[in-house]
Parts: C-alpha cells; structure tokens; sequence
C-alpha cells in the first residue's frame, strides 16, 4: 500500500496569512510529497526503496542540505527551576538546546551559518504529564456496569488507533513528554520514535502490577478467565502480553512481571500497592501486595534501572510502598503528617493527581459506575487536605492527569495552584520535575538548560502570571520536540520532514 500525504491534507488545518509563509508551506509540501514511497507486502513487512526521486515539478525544487541551527528569540524565557530571563534567546543545534543568553550576544556561530529564526512572545520547556494511560476506550462502551471490562473486550489495535489522535493533540497542546503508568505506551511510544504518527515522548510502565482481588483485577469476570488473559503464569506462544494489567502473586511472579515488562519495552514500573476507585470490589484504605512482594519488585526494577511508581490511597499502602523504596507516590489521598515525613525523608516524588478527583466529583456520578462514584466522595476530600500538606512542607511534586493523551491536561496545573502552589512552581512541578519520575531512563529534559534536550514550546500569554493560558490550544504557538518544530506557523500537522531539509533561513 502506498502510504503519501496530500497537498490538501497538509494544508486542511491552517490559515495561512503571509505569502511568504505560504510558499514556505508549499514549498515544504512538495518535499513531502517527493518521499520515496513506502509499501507493504505480504505478511505484514514493509520497504522503503532507495532511489532517487523524480522532482515533483521543476529543479528548482530539491532536496536541501538539513538546517541542524535554530535561533529563537523570546520577550521571556521561563526556564523551568529558576526565575524567568527578559528578552531572551536559545539556540538549538541539532536536537539539543547549544546556548541561551541576551538576544543581543548572541554568537555569529549561529546567526551565520544556515538556521531558522523565531520570536515568541514567552518560552519555556514542553510539558509533562507523569501520570497518563494509553488507553482508549469506545465513548459507546458503557463497561455494562464494571469500568475494567474493557480491558478485555475492547481489542488492543482499537485502542492503539483512537491513540493516534490523543497522540497528535498532545503535541499540539505543548506537552512533549508523558509517562503512561498501564496502557499502550510501550507499543505507541515505537510507532512514535519511528515516525509513523506524531506523539510525546513516552516512557511507559507497559501493564501495571496488581495482585489478585487487586485494583487491576476484574471482578465481574471468573478468575479462571482473568487470570488465563493477565495471569503472568500463564503467558502463552503468540501472546504479546499488551493489556495494561497483569496480576501476579508470589515474589517469583513479582520478579518475572517485572521482567516481562522490561522485556516489553517499559522504561518504569508500576505496581497498585492500595486498593483504588475505579475498580470494582476493593477498598481504597487497604494495602495490597505484601512486604516481600513489594521489595521484590523494586528491587527488580533498581537493578534494570527502572523507577517504579505505587497507585496508594490508604495509610498503609503509602508507608509499605514509600518504605520499600518506590520513587513516585501516586494519589496518595489518606496521607497524613507521618506519611509526609516519610516521603520527605525518602526523597519520594509526589504526584497527587487532583484533577482527576475533582472531575469526578463534579460529574455527580454520571458516566461513571456507583460504586466509583461512592469510593471516590470517600477519597477526595482527604486527597486534598493531603496535597496541600506536601505542598507546604516541600515535598517535590511531579504532575499527572489520570487521564489519556489528548486531554486538556493543563488543567492540572489550575489544580495545583488552587492547592496552594504558585504559578511558577506549579510551572516547575510540570516540566523540569517530571524527568524525576522516570529516573535514569530520562534524558536531560523539562528545562531550557544548555546541553538539555530541545524540548521547547513558544506561548502566546504569561503562564507565569496565570497558568491556565496553557490550558487554551491556540495559546501553544510553537512546540518543538527534539530540536524538531511539530507546531507553528507554516508547520504542516506532521511537522518538519525527517527526509528533507527545511530553508536555509524562514523567520516567524
């Protein structure tokens, strides 16, 4: 099957008000178009052939050697951890950020060679959500009564396509990175990197680890038919093990979960160490997973160098985790002043996600199975009490949404200033201390530091003076992931070509 982009497709989406811009676009089009073809044979294997392409009008529309410069220029620069910059410019030299000071000195190294040049009224580093799940339910599947039946029923090629778009807008709404904590992500974040769709960076826990009668269990289902699908003992020829719980009981089970994951793909782990909300017949107060298994697993994670994150609700479920040495607590709703001490003193990363809660709340139950609906007035109340602990005694607050790619996942730093956070540490929460819940599988990212990867976006009003302008798409005018621009004007809905270079010179 021949895969192209139209000249239509590309430009479907964008008014484009200069004739520059426009030719730029056009320009930039015809190179898309001019893309060796790719195909696709039997059983599944795809080519791409290496020949030269026939130009697709006249010579003077070539492929052009690669721009690896970009020079942007900003009325602020908002680095992440630190005090924004007044008139401000960053260079990015291939993917990663070369150099930042006054607009004024900046080296004819840069302003020279070939680049490309932009002016955004405030800059600051692409977004994290530390909290997401790649997963994508049928909006007509009700779960006959029990949130987690589509976990089973719905197949995993469904979900991966309704992704694609989550994916896209994720991009759009400026975040650039996002930890997917049970879901598709380790499959996604493949089709990502290789350029099939356009999507954050992914770093994804794979399935996350319950016990038995757990939070990942499905209750409306006979355990025998359960365990067959998620059981890690029962992993059988063909089976990819995709779906986005897998229980397990027993050290020797936690260890081969752990495993497995890692051999999947997953760049965290992710262990339900309380009962939680949505599923149906456990208790959100309840530890779950015993002393052992918990130390099993993070142990088994450590030494793959993987971080491992706890969904804990109740009391003891947050001190059994946090004292098995876990990196990030999710939820953490009943936490009170000696749970706050012990994550302090551990260096755990907090990540409350109280946007959720609210929504919850808020929908007064419709859309929702009851039983969650009454588990979760149970929850919020606590929940927010707890947050605005660690708010004020310091603890180091990453930020998650709970929810799928695509959503507008900003909102969840409106949440953390109502909680008591300042608009610039809730910034801070949301970029340079997500990294922080990947551990050593992140790069240098959620900062514009030099030597840092070029994860930027350009807004058009101060976050600083209020963070919910991040919240309205239109307000993220430029977003570039990996020194690679994938939103601004003249930027078609994929973003740059990888196959061909861009202009020497194009100012915005």
């Amino acid at each position: 099957m021949l895969l192209n982009r139209s000249l239509n497709q590309l430009l479907f989406t964008y008014n484009v008000s200069s004739h520059s811009t426009t030719q730029h676009l056009l320009k930039m089009t015809r190179r898309l178009v001019q893309q060796p073809p790719m195909y696709s044979t039997s059983l599944g294997g795809t080519f791409r052939p290496k020949y030269p392409s026939v130009p697709f009008q006249n010579e003077d529309i070539q492929p052009q050697k690669k721009v690896i410069i970009t020079v942007i220029k900003a009325g602020l620069l908002i680095p992440g951890d630190g005090e924004p910059v007044k008139d401000s410019a960053l260079v990015i030299a291939d993917k990663f950020i070369a150099w930042i000071g006054p607009q004024s000195d900046i080296p004819s190294k840069y302003t020279d060679a070939p680049h490309r040049s932009y002016t955004v009224p405030y800059l600051m580093p692409g977004l994290w959500d530390c909290h997401a799940h790649f997963m994508m339910g049928s909006p007509n599947d009700a779960g006959n009564g029990d949130a987690y039946l589509g976990i089973l029923t719905e197949h995993p090629s469904a979900m991966g396509a309704r992704l694609t778009r989550g994916c896209w807008l994720a991009i759009q709404r400026g975040y650039t990175s996002m930890r997917d904590v049970a879901g598709l992500g380790c499959e996604i974040s493949k089709v990502i990197e290789e350029g099939t769709i356009v999507g954050p960076n992914v770093y994804s826990s794979g399935s996350c680890l319950s016990q038995t009668a757990g939070h990942g269990d499905i209750f409306s289902l006979p355990a025998g038919d359960v365990l067959l699908n998620l059981g890690v003992s029962q992993i059988s020829p063909g089976h990819f093990g995709t779906f986005s719980t897998m229980l397990v009981d027993g050290v020797d089970e936690c260890r081969k979960a752990v495993r497995l994951q890692i051999r999947r793909g997953a760049k965290c782990i992710k262990i339900l160490a309380s009962g939680g909300v949505m599923s149906r017949d456990d208790n959100p107060l309840y530890a779950q997973f015993s002393p052992e298994e918990l130390q099993t697993i993070v142990e088994e994670a450590t030494r793959q160098g993987r971080a491992v994150a706890a969904h804990v609700h109740g009391k003891p479920g947050i001190m059994a985790a946090v004292k098995a040495g876990v990196t990030t607590v999710e939820h953490v709703s009943f936490a009170d002043q000696e749970c706050i001490d012990l994550i302090k003193e551990k260096g755990t990363i907090y990540i409350a996600t109280r946007l959720i809660m609210d929504m919850i709340i808020d929908s007064g139950g419709e859309g929702i199975p009851k039983y969650a609906y009454e588990k979760a007035k149970i929850c919020a109340e606590n929940h927010l009490v707890a947050y605005k602990m660690a708010i004020e005694q310091g603890l180091p607050i990453a930020l998650g949404t709970d929810t799928g790619p695509g959503f507008n996942m900003a909102m969840e730093l409106e949440s953390a200033v109502k909680a008591g956070m300042s608009n610039l540490e809730a910034i801070k929460a949301a970029t340079a201390n997500g990294p922080l819940s990947v551990g050593s599988q992140a790069p240098k990212t959620g900062q514009l530091r030099v030597g840092y990867e070029a994860d930027v976006i350009g807004v058009l009003e101060n976050p600083v003076e209020d963070v919910k302008v991040l919240q309205k798409i239109d307000n993220i005018g430029w977003v570039w992931k990996g020194g690679k621009i994938f939103k601004g004007p003249g930027v078609g809905p994929w973003g740059e070509s990888e196959w061909w270079g861009d202009e020497a010179s194009f100012s915005s």
